[in-house]
């Protein structure tokens, strides 16, 4: 019997109580960190440390819940920190669970799931105040936390060689890109045309699109919205707004600034842009090679929410060669990529499967009889 058993089958071999997140903690609200002057205490926006100040709004362990963006990701902090209004502190009564056993018992819920927005992902306190997770004795909970701490850092390493490995190989196809895209080679007479974007495309924004209207109108073209698992699929309606080939993009929050290139039938949501080309002399593809460089650093990352709408994408210059030599360009980066897919596929398999193999064993040990 291992040491975790002993403790259950001592301090609770009837089960545990089920309580509402209310019960053993509160969800604070974060502010503006502008006042503040340069420290060295972090400060936290739902994508995680956004700068450093002198000041931390609070100094005890607490779990970070995103409030609007990246709603995923939870952070553990048991340093003083600051925050801001896109994520919630937590005062977590210690006389009654154990500050980072709250956090592995939170990710084991998958709080995206209550995502109470269509638009930009977002969560509520009156929502999550209502979430139930089991609080054991405090010994239990010490154990479990002992445990998956250890089971954490053993897959930490091991993600660490896999993410180097993976990084290589993206780092050598992004130098294949980025050196085909200079344009310092062409030779054979070969000009290029240098236009901004809002000249030569038509930018426009996506709709709201509620959880609610997805479930009751599923059908077979996707919604994309702003997350990238998934390729970035909310779900599947029976109606589409666009058909074609065009090229979408984040708008808002931790994955701004992204580039899809979307082929067919489908819609998008309020935090997605979409663009089409005005000229035929623009090859879409070879559009999309070229942004998925140059879009990122015109991301506006203050007030811990990144942005890029399409005032800031329209002034992106956008070097147009002859089609022919866009079409040469896309045919080798198509290749390229195929084989950079090929090479990678395991090693983000490999990685998937670590990750759902640790989930799963957290899961396991936060899984209770619940007490009669």
């Amino acid at each position: 019997m291992s040491k975790l058993e002993e403790l259950i089958q001592q301090h609770c071999p009837d089960g545990v109580e089920y309580k509402p997140l209310k019960d053993v903690l509160k969800i604070k609200n974060g502010r503006d960190y502008k006042h503040l002057n340069e420290g060295s205490i972090p400060v936290y926006g739902s994508g995680g440390i956004m700068t450093y100040v002198d000041t931390p709004m609070y100094s005890k362990p607490s779990v970070l819940i995103p409030r609007k963006g990246s709603i995923d990701k939870l952070y553990y902090v048991n340093t003083p920190f600051w925050n801001v209004d896109t994520i919630f502190y937590t005062e977590i009564d210690t006389s009654k669970v154990v500050e980072k056993y709250v956090y592995y018992a939170l990710q084991r819920e998958h709080l995206e799931k209550l995502n109470t927005a269509g638009g930009v992902p977002s969560l509520t306190q009156g929502v999550l105040n209502e979430v139930l997770i089991p609080i054991p004795p405090l010994p239990v909970q010490k154990e479990i936390v002992r445990i998956l701490d250890t089971f954490a850092e053993l897959q930490a390493e091991l993600q660490a060689e896999l993410q180097a490995e993976l990084q290589a190989r993206i780092q050598q196809y992004n130098y294949y890109r980025d050196k085909l895209l200079s344009f310092s080679d062409l030779g054979g007479g070969i000009s290029v045309e240098w236009k901004k974007l809002g000249e030569i495309c038509n930018l426009s924004r996506g709709k709201v699109y509620s959880k609610s209207y997805i479930e009751e109108n599923a059908g077979e073209y996707p919604v994309y919205s702003s997350q990238t698992a998934n390729n970035g699929e909310l779900g599947r309606i029976s109606t589409y707004d666009y058909d074609g080939e065009y090229l979408t993009w984040t708008t808002d929050g931790a994955y701004a600034g992204t580039i899809f290139y979307r082929k067919g039938k489908f819609s998008i949501t309020n935090v997605c842009g979409l663009i089409s080309t005005k000229e035929n002399n623009l090859h879409i593809k070879f559009l999309f090679y070229w942004l998925t460089i140059k879009a990122p650093d015109y991301v506006y990352r203050g007030m811990g929410n990144p942005k890029l709408m399409s005032n800031q994408m329209e002034p992106i210059k956008v070097p147009i060669p002859p089609i022919a030599e866009q079409q040469r360009i896309v045919d080798i980066l198509d290749r390229f990529d195929a084989l950079t897919t090929d090479l990678t596929a395991g090693l983000p398999a490999e990685i998937e499967a670590r990750r759902k193999q640790y989930e799963y064993y957290r899961d396991q040990l936060l899984t209770f009889k619940q007490k009669a």
